[in-house]
Protein backbone atom coordinates (compact mmCIF):
# COMPACT_ATOMS: atom_id res chain seq x y z
CA UNK A 1 0.00 0.00 0.00
CA UNK A 2 0.59 3.46 -0.78
CA UNK A 3 0.88 6.02 1.80
CA UNK A 4 0.88 9.92 2.04
CA UNK A 5 1.17 11.16 5.36
CA UNK A 6 0.72 15.53 5.38
CA UNK A 7 1.27 16.77 8.51
CA UNK A 8 1.57 21.15 8.97
CA UNK A 9 5.25 21.99 8.89
CA UNK A 10 8.70 20.10 10.25
CA UNK A 11 8.04 21.01 14.16
CA UNK A 12 8.44 18.31 17.31
CA UNK A 13 4.91 18.60 18.10
CA UNK A 14 2.15 15.89 19.13
CA UNK A 15 0.77 15.55 16.04
CA UNK A 16 3.98 15.52 13.51
CA UNK A 17 5.39 13.42 15.75
CA UNK A 18 3.34 10.54 16.22
CA UNK A 19 2.82 10.66 12.40
CA UNK A 20 6.56 10.21 11.62
CA UNK A 21 6.72 7.54 14.61
CA UNK A 22 3.93 5.62 12.71
CA UNK A 23 5.35 6.37 8.85
CA UNK A 24 8.32 4.82 10.31
CA UNK A 25 6.35 1.33 10.92
CA UNK A 26 4.05 1.39 8.22
CA UNK A 27 7.08 2.32 6.06
CA UNK A 28 8.82 -1.69 7.20
CA UNK A 29 6.15 -3.17 4.83
CA UNK A 30 4.28 -0.59 2.82
CA UNK A 31 5.73 3.19 1.04
CA UNK A 32 4.96 6.18 2.78
CA UNK A 33 5.56 9.96 2.03
CA UNK A 34 5.41 12.43 4.44
CA UNK A 35 4.39 15.74 2.98
CA UNK A 36 4.90 19.27 4.78
CA UNK A 37 2.83 21.85 3.79
CA UNK A 38 4.13 24.96 5.75
CA UNK A 39 8.16 26.12 6.45
CA UNK A 40 9.72 24.79 9.43
CA UNK A 41 13.42 23.84 11.27
CA UNK A 42 12.90 20.89 12.88
CA UNK A 43 14.13 17.57 11.98
CA UNK A 44 11.54 15.50 11.66
CA UNK A 45 11.55 11.47 13.19
CA UNK A 46 11.23 9.96 10.06
CA UNK A 47 13.41 8.01 8.29
CA UNK A 48 11.82 7.59 4.93
CA UNK A 49 11.06 10.44 2.40
CA UNK A 50 9.60 13.50 3.10
CA UNK A 51 9.17 16.34 0.80
CA UNK A 52 8.49 19.91 2.07
CA UNK A 53 5.99 22.42 0.06
CA UNK A 54 7.24 24.79 2.30
CA UNK A 55 4.26 27.19 1.54
CA UNK A 56 4.05 30.84 3.34
CA UNK A 57 1.65 30.68 6.46
CA UNK A 58 -0.04 33.51 4.90
CA UNK A 59 -1.86 31.54 2.10
CA UNK A 60 -3.23 29.24 4.60
CA UNK A 61 -7.00 30.02 3.60
CA UNK A 62 -5.80 30.09 -0.72
CA UNK A 63 -2.75 28.45 -1.68
CA UNK A 64 -3.43 27.71 -5.69
CA UNK A 65 0.51 27.34 -5.99
CA UNK A 66 0.96 24.66 -3.07
CA UNK A 67 -2.51 22.91 -4.06
CA UNK A 68 -0.90 21.98 -7.72
CA UNK A 69 1.88 21.21 -6.21
CA UNK A 70 0.37 18.89 -3.86
CA UNK A 71 -1.54 17.32 -7.12
CA UNK A 72 2.02 16.69 -8.56
CA UNK A 73 2.89 14.48 -5.90
CA UNK A 74 -0.33 12.82 -5.48
CA UNK A 75 0.18 12.10 -9.72
CA UNK A 76 3.84 10.87 -9.37
CA UNK A 77 3.70 8.87 -6.18
CA UNK A 78 0.06 7.70 -6.68
CA UNK A 79 -1.22 7.12 -3.27
CA UNK A 80 -3.72 4.54 -2.31
CA UNK A 81 -4.66 6.87 1.03
CA UNK A 82 -4.01 10.00 1.73
CA UNK A 83 -3.88 10.58 5.82
CA UNK A 84 -4.40 14.27 6.80
CA UNK A 85 -2.74 14.98 10.30
CA UNK A 86 -4.64 17.98 12.38
CA UNK A 87 -4.33 21.52 12.15
CA UNK A 88 -4.58 22.93 8.31
CA UNK A 89 -4.00 19.73 6.54
CA UNK A 90 -7.68 18.95 6.16
CA UNK A 91 -8.18 22.33 4.45
CA UNK A 92 -5.12 21.83 2.06
CA UNK A 93 -5.43 18.32 1.18
CA UNK A 94 -9.92 18.87 0.32
CA UNK A 95 -8.92 22.16 -1.19
CA UNK A 96 -6.08 20.73 -3.49
CA UNK A 97 -8.74 17.47 -4.34
CA UNK A 98 -11.30 20.22 -5.44
CA UNK A 99 -9.60 22.36 -7.54
CA UNK A 100 -7.55 19.41 -9.72
CA UNK A 101 -10.06 16.52 -8.95
CA UNK A 102 -7.78 13.86 -8.36
CA UNK A 103 -9.94 10.70 -6.61
CA UNK A 104 -7.59 9.28 -3.71
CA UNK A 105 -9.72 9.37 -0.26
CA UNK A 106 -8.95 11.24 2.45
CA UNK A 107 -8.22 9.52 6.27
CA UNK A 108 -8.71 12.67 8.80
CA UNK A 109 -6.61 12.64 11.77
CA UNK A 110 -8.91 14.12 14.19
CA UNK A 111 -6.55 14.37 17.24
CA UNK A 112 -8.51 16.80 19.67
CA UNK A 113 -11.55 17.71 21.02
CA UNK A 114 -12.91 19.59 17.98
CA UNK A 115 -15.96 20.90 19.21
CA UNK A 116 -14.48 23.21 22.03
CA UNK A 117 -12.58 25.23 18.79
CA UNK A 118 -15.50 25.63 17.21
CA UNK A 119 -16.88 28.62 18.27
CA UNK A 120 -18.53 30.25 15.33
CA UNK A 121 -21.22 29.91 12.68
CA UNK A 122 -18.12 30.47 9.85
CA UNK A 123 -16.15 27.63 11.83
CA UNK A 124 -18.65 24.98 11.71
CA UNK A 125 -19.91 25.23 7.98
CA UNK A 126 -16.17 25.58 6.93
CA UNK A 127 -15.35 22.39 8.96
CA UNK A 128 -18.56 20.61 8.02
CA UNK A 129 -17.66 21.53 3.99
CA UNK A 130 -14.54 20.42 3.86
CA UNK A 131 -15.65 17.28 5.62
CA UNK A 132 -18.08 16.21 2.94
CA UNK A 133 -14.67 15.61 0.73
CA UNK A 134 -13.18 12.87 3.14
CA UNK A 135 -13.91 9.24 3.75
CA UNK A 136 -12.99 8.10 7.09
CA UNK A 137 -11.95 9.44 10.31
CA UNK A 138 -9.36 8.14 13.02
CA UNK A 139 -10.09 9.81 16.21
CA UNK A 140 -7.50 10.05 19.24
CA UNK A 141 -10.03 8.97 22.20
CA UNK A 142 -13.09 7.73 22.30
CA UNK A 143 -14.00 10.98 23.99
CA UNK A 144 -12.88 13.14 20.66
CA UNK A 145 -14.92 10.35 18.56
CA UNK A 146 -18.28 11.00 20.41
CA UNK A 147 -17.52 14.88 20.21
CA UNK A 148 -16.69 14.75 16.53
CA UNK A 149 -20.54 12.22 15.75
CA UNK A 150 -21.98 14.94 18.02
CA UNK A 151 -20.48 18.26 16.43
CA UNK A 152 -20.43 17.27 13.00
CA UNK A 153 -23.58 14.35 12.90
CA UNK A 154 -20.83 12.30 11.57
CA UNK A 155 -21.98 8.53 10.64
CA UNK A 156 -20.97 6.09 13.39
CA UNK A 157 -19.97 3.65 10.37
CA UNK A 158 -17.31 6.38 8.97
CA UNK A 159 -15.49 7.30 12.13
CA UNK A 160 -13.08 5.13 14.65
CA UNK A 161 -10.99 5.46 17.27
CA UNK A 162 -7.26 4.84 17.42
CA UNK A 163 -5.25 6.00 20.15
CA UNK A 164 -1.60 7.59 19.69
CA UNK A 165 1.09 5.45 20.89
CA UNK A 166 5.00 5.50 22.21
CA UNK A 167 7.60 3.88 20.86
CA UNK A 168 10.01 1.36 22.53
CA UNK A 169 12.89 2.60 23.98
CA UNK A 170 15.61 2.65 26.58
CA UNK A 171 16.44 6.41 27.92
CA UNK A 172 19.31 7.30 28.98
CA UNK A 173 20.58 9.74 32.34
CA UNK A 174 19.88 13.40 32.64
CA UNK A 175 20.68 15.86 29.54
CA UNK A 176 23.90 17.23 30.63
CA UNK A 177 23.16 20.87 30.02
CA UNK A 178 19.72 20.41 32.30
CA UNK A 179 22.00 18.92 35.61
CA UNK A 180 22.62 21.77 37.29
CA UNK A 181 18.52 22.00 37.27
CA UNK A 182 17.76 18.88 38.73
CA UNK A 183 20.70 19.47 41.54
CA UNK A 184 18.60 22.22 42.54
CA UNK A 185 15.72 20.33 43.70
CA UNK A 186 12.96 18.06 42.66
CA UNK A 187 11.23 18.62 39.27
CA UNK A 188 7.99 19.10 37.57
CA UNK A 189 7.98 19.28 33.90
CA UNK A 190 5.79 20.46 31.27
CA UNK A 191 5.38 19.60 27.71
CA UNK A 192 3.52 21.88 25.26
CA UNK A 193 3.08 24.07 22.91
CA UNK A 194 2.92 27.82 24.44
CA UNK A 195 -0.87 28.05 23.10
CA UNK A 196 -4.45 29.35 25.11
CA UNK A 197 -5.21 26.05 25.72
CA UNK A 198 -1.90 24.89 27.34
CA UNK A 199 -3.35 27.03 30.29
CA UNK A 200 0.80 28.25 31.02
CA UNK A 201 -0.43 30.84 33.38
CA UNK A 202 -2.61 28.64 35.23
CA UNK A 203 0.35 26.30 35.73
CA UNK A 204 2.03 29.13 37.11
CA UNK A 205 -0.32 29.99 39.40
CA UNK A 206 0.08 26.23 40.77
CA UNK A 207 3.47 26.23 40.65
CA UNK A 208 3.62 29.07 42.76
CA UNK A 209 1.19 27.24 45.61
CA UNK A 210 3.69 24.43 45.71
CA UNK A 211 6.69 26.25 45.72
CA UNK A 212 5.78 27.94 48.78
CA UNK A 213 6.05 24.24 50.28
CA UNK A 214 8.75 23.03 48.63
CA UNK A 215 11.27 26.09 48.07
CA UNK A 216 13.93 24.02 45.77
CA UNK A 217 10.56 23.27 42.93
CA UNK A 218 12.04 23.65 39.43
CA UNK A 219 9.75 23.72 36.69
CA UNK A 220 10.57 22.85 33.23
CA UNK A 221 8.96 24.14 30.54
CA UNK A 222 9.32 22.16 26.77
CA UNK A 223 7.81 23.16 23.80
CA UNK A 224 7.58 26.63 21.88
CA UNK A 225 4.68 29.18 20.67
CA UNK A 226 3.33 32.27 20.19
CA UNK A 227 2.50 32.64 23.96
CA UNK A 228 5.80 32.24 25.19
CA UNK A 229 6.66 35.98 25.62
CA UNK A 230 3.62 36.61 27.99
CA UNK A 231 4.45 33.52 30.03
CA UNK A 232 7.86 34.63 30.05
CA UNK A 233 6.86 38.04 31.42
CA UNK A 234 4.59 36.38 33.61
CA UNK A 235 7.42 34.45 35.34
CA UNK A 236 9.36 37.69 36.20
CA UNK A 237 6.32 39.07 37.47
CA UNK A 238 6.02 35.91 39.62
CA UNK A 239 9.57 36.33 40.61
CA UNK A 240 10.02 32.88 39.23
CA UNK A 241 12.47 33.40 37.26
CA UNK A 242 15.39 31.33 38.84
CA UNK A 243 13.26 28.19 39.40
CA UNK A 244 10.95 28.17 35.41
CA UNK A 245 13.33 26.77 32.94
CA UNK A 246 12.31 27.54 28.86
CA UNK A 247 13.95 24.66 27.40
CA UNK A 248 12.21 25.08 23.26
CA UNK A 249 11.71 21.83 21.45
CA UNK A 250 14.19 18.85 22.78
CA UNK A 251 14.88 15.58 21.36
CA UNK A 252 15.42 13.87 24.43
CA UNK A 253 11.99 13.93 26.34
CA UNK A 254 12.15 10.44 27.55
CA UNK A 255 15.75 11.33 29.40
CA UNK A 256 13.88 14.51 31.30
CA UNK A 257 10.60 12.62 31.90
CA UNK A 258 12.18 9.64 33.23
CA UNK A 259 15.08 12.00 35.36
CA UNK A 260 11.76 14.76 36.63
CA UNK A 261 9.32 13.97 39.80
CA UNK A 262 5.79 14.68 38.11
CA UNK A 263 4.75 15.30 34.59
CA UNK A 264 2.22 18.14 34.73
CA UNK A 265 -0.68 18.87 31.95
CA UNK A 266 -3.44 21.76 33.38
CA UNK A 267 -4.78 21.70 29.72
CA UNK A 268 -8.03 23.11 28.72
CA UNK A 269 -8.66 21.14 25.73
CA UNK A 270 -6.42 17.96 24.59
CA UNK A 271 -7.26 15.25 22.87
CA UNK A 272 -5.22 12.31 23.80
CA UNK A 273 -1.91 13.44 24.59
CA UNK A 274 1.53 11.19 23.46
CA UNK A 275 3.23 13.09 26.40
CA UNK A 276 1.18 11.32 29.08
CA UNK A 277 1.73 7.74 27.66
CA UNK A 278 5.68 8.88 27.41
CA UNK A 279 5.57 10.28 30.95
CA UNK A 280 4.14 6.52 31.95
CA UNK A 281 6.43 4.66 29.99
CA UNK A 282 9.04 6.40 32.10
CA UNK A 283 7.18 5.82 35.44
CA UNK A 284 6.98 9.79 36.29
CA UNK A 285 3.44 10.41 37.74
CA UNK A 286 1.09 12.36 35.84
CA UNK A 287 -0.91 14.90 37.35
CA UNK A 288 -3.47 16.53 34.41
CA UNK A 289 -7.18 17.75 33.77
CA UNK A 290 -10.19 16.16 33.13
CA UNK A 291 -10.45 17.32 29.40
CA UNK A 292 -10.91 15.28 26.11
CA UNK A 293 -9.82 11.83 26.39
CA UNK A 294 -7.35 12.04 29.10
CA UNK A 295 -9.54 10.52 31.18
CA UNK A 296 -9.42 7.25 29.25
CA UNK A 297 -5.95 6.28 29.75
CA UNK A 298 -5.66 8.82 33.77
CA UNK A 299 -7.78 6.96 36.25
CA UNK A 300 -7.24 8.63 39.52
CA UNK A 301 -6.06 6.39 42.14
CA UNK A 302 -4.99 3.93 39.18
CA UNK A 303 -3.02 4.88 36.51
CA UNK A 304 -2.55 9.36 38.07
CA UNK A 305 -3.98 11.60 39.27
CA UNK A 306 -6.71 13.17 37.39
CA UNK A 307 -8.33 16.63 38.34
CA UNK A 308 -11.23 18.66 37.79
CA UNK A 309 -10.70 21.37 34.92
CA UNK A 310 -9.92 24.57 36.39
CA UNK A 311 -9.54 23.55 40.10
CA UNK A 312 -6.23 24.72 40.63
CA UNK A 313 -6.46 24.15 44.39
CA UNK A 314 -6.91 20.14 43.60
CA UNK A 315 -3.90 20.31 41.05
CA UNK A 316 -1.57 21.48 44.30
CA UNK A 317 -3.14 19.33 46.79
CA UNK A 318 -2.30 16.48 43.82
CA UNK A 319 1.04 17.68 43.35
CA UNK A 320 1.54 18.08 47.38
CA UNK A 321 0.18 14.16 47.43
CA UNK A 322 3.08 13.04 45.53
CA UNK A 323 5.48 15.11 46.83
CA UNK A 324 5.07 14.01 50.17
CA UNK A 325 3.77 10.62 50.36
CA UNK A 326 6.50 7.86 47.97
CA UNK A 327 4.25 5.38 49.11
CA UNK A 328 1.25 6.27 46.84
CA UNK A 329 3.50 6.21 43.89
CA UNK A 330 4.87 3.03 43.02
CA UNK A 331 2.03 0.95 42.61
CA UNK A 332 0.21 3.78 40.54
CA UNK A 333 3.27 4.41 38.23
CA UNK A 334 3.71 0.33 38.19
CA UNK A 335 0.03 0.01 36.93
CA UNK A 336 0.43 2.91 34.58
CA UNK A 337 3.69 1.75 32.88
CA UNK A 338 2.07 -1.72 32.05
CA UNK A 339 -1.38 -0.45 30.93
CA UNK A 340 0.88 1.90 28.09
CA UNK A 341 3.07 -1.16 27.54
CA UNK A 342 0.50 -3.87 26.85
CA UNK A 343 -2.13 -1.36 25.18
CA UNK A 344 -0.05 1.99 23.39
CA UNK A 345 3.03 0.97 21.76
CA UNK A 346 3.17 2.30 18.30
CA UNK A 347 4.09 -1.09 16.93
CA UNK A 348 0.42 -2.30 17.70
CA UNK A 349 -1.24 1.22 17.10
CA UNK A 350 0.36 1.13 13.31
CA UNK A 351 -1.49 -2.26 12.26
CA UNK A 352 -4.94 -0.83 13.45
CA UNK A 353 -4.34 2.31 11.08
CA UNK A 354 -3.87 -0.49 8.55
CA UNK A 355 -6.84 -1.97 8.93
CA UNK A 356 -8.47 1.90 8.60
CA UNK A 357 -6.99 2.19 5.36
CA UNK A 358 -7.50 -1.45 4.08
CA UNK A 359 -11.43 -1.14 5.08
CA UNK A 360 -11.07 2.66 3.46
CA UNK A 361 -9.50 1.30 0.27
CA UNK A 362 -11.93 -1.16 -0.38
CA UNK A 363 -15.12 0.97 0.34
CA UNK A 364 -13.97 3.06 -2.42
Amino acid sequence: MRIIQLIQKPQLRGAEIFACQLSNHLNNKHEVLVVTIFKGDAKLPFNGNIQHLNRPLGKRFFDLEGWKEFNTIIKKFQPDIIQANAADTLKFAVSSKIVYSWKVPIVFRNANKMGDFINSKIKFYLNKFYLKKISYVISVSKECQKDFEKTFKWPSNNITTVEIGVEEKTYGEIPSDLDFIYKKGRVLCHIGGFAPEKNHLGLLNIFGKVKAQFPDLQLLLIGKGRLEDEVREEVKNLKLDDCVHFLGYRNDVLEILSSSQIFVLPSLIEGLPAVILESMYCETPVVAYNVGGIREVVISGETGWLVTKNDEEGFVESLLEILTNQSKIKKRVSQAKLMVSKNFMNKVIADKFLDCYKYVSKQT
